[in-house]
């Protein structure tokens, strides 16, 4: 690695977000941080000149410069679709914030743009970095649990009116594509079925019930996953005792519960199991870092991500699906 020229990223869309991946990029060894970009003016030249480099304010200008190598793209959800294709085409691997889009149809031109272009793309699901969670991934894939049987996923958090107010875009259906499963729920939806497994069906309520925006503030889904096992997923921005997500899994042999990024209980066979030594992690900022050093390292090596794009698709499809069953007020077969 130390004979590699770094891998220059330029990060585009320069609101709350943007500060994990400066971050991220300045903690790589492998990775420099070359541009950024934004159609505000004013941030860009704000951002820019705090971290010495220079600022675009519009993805055309920044595109046609040859030596970056990596897009972050972190703006509002709906245009991710269509800066992803852009990039792909001018040559640039890119990083595409979560949801990757908010239509499942745009997804694949995404991932087959890439690849026409032999380019790389990956989505940001930083809570798949935990040393916990890939603990708790290697029992279920090794059936320490046995067959499961309920499967569940809380995230109950607080968003007040002020912060959907702050932005134009946020709590709307054109520019957000959902609400509190598609924006602050969708990485807990990402590990439940990362760890768990594809949801087969499922039936979902979704209603604004506190905040005044178009989407939803509140959600709950009953899933049933192709491995035969239930559960539900429960998603609130209205919660005024802000708590970390948790998830629940249950089987014939062992429970096991995470909260936040923590295993908080693990028993197999009736007894509490001692749980080894992690790595501490936080998942703003480690998630995200742990990202991109991975993209980094797969930009030189020319492997695959460890989050590949593919793996944005079926979050989209649970929440959709959910949007969808609550509409129609009916299961839906995934």
């Amino acid at each position: 690695m130390t004979n590699q020229k770094k891998v220059k990223f330029a990060v585009v869309g320069c609101g709350v977000i943007s500060d994990v991946h400066f971050k991220g990029i300045l903690e790589t060894e492998n990775a420099e941080l070359s541009a950024v970009c934004d159609h505000n003016k004013d941030k860009a030249d704000r951002i820019a000149k705090k971290y010495n480099v220079p600022a675009y304010y519009s993805l055309d200008e920044l595109l046609k410069i040859d030596e970056i190598d990596v897009v972050n793209i972190c703006t509002p959800s709906s245009i991710h679709p269509e800066q992803t294709i852009l990039s792909a085409k001018a040559g640039k691997h890119v990083i595409v914030e979560k949801p990757m889009a908010i239509h499942l149809d745009d997804i694949d031109p995404m991932i087959n743009t890439c690849k026409e272009n032999n380019v790389l793309l990956t989505t940001v699901f930083p809570r798949r970095m935990s040393p916990q969670a890939n603990y708790v991934r290697e029992l279920i894939k090794q059936e320490v649990l046995g067959k499961l049987s309920l499967c569940s996923a809380y995230a109950k958090i607080h968003r007040s009116q002020e912060y959907y107010d702050s932005a134009g875009w946020r709590g709307t259906w054109e520019y957000d594509g959902g609400g509190a499963m598609m924006n602050q729920g969708i990485h807990t939806v990402d590990l439940l079925q990362w760890l768990v497994g594809p949801v087969a069906s499922l039936y979902g309520k979704s209603k604004c019930i506190l905040r005044n925006i178009e989407v939803e503030d509140t959600v709950s889904s009953l899933l049933e996953f192709k491995n035969g096992a239930m559960g539900v997923i429960e998603i609130t921005t209205t919660a005024l005792l802000d708590q970390p997500q948790r998830i629940e899994i249950h089987g014939e042999k062992g429970s096991v519960i995470l909260t936040g990024d923590e295993i908080t209980s693990l028993i197999i066979d009736g007894k509490n199991v001692e749980l080894p030594k992690f790595d501490p992690f936080e998942v703003l900022p480690d998630g995200h870092r742990m990202l991109i050093q991975d993209f980094a390292n797969a930009v030189q090596n020319r492997r695959e991500p460890t989050v590949p794009a593919e793996d944005g698709r079926h979050s989209l499809e649970i929440i959709l699906g959910t949007y969808e069953s609550s509409t129609k007020k009916k299961e839906i077969i995934l």
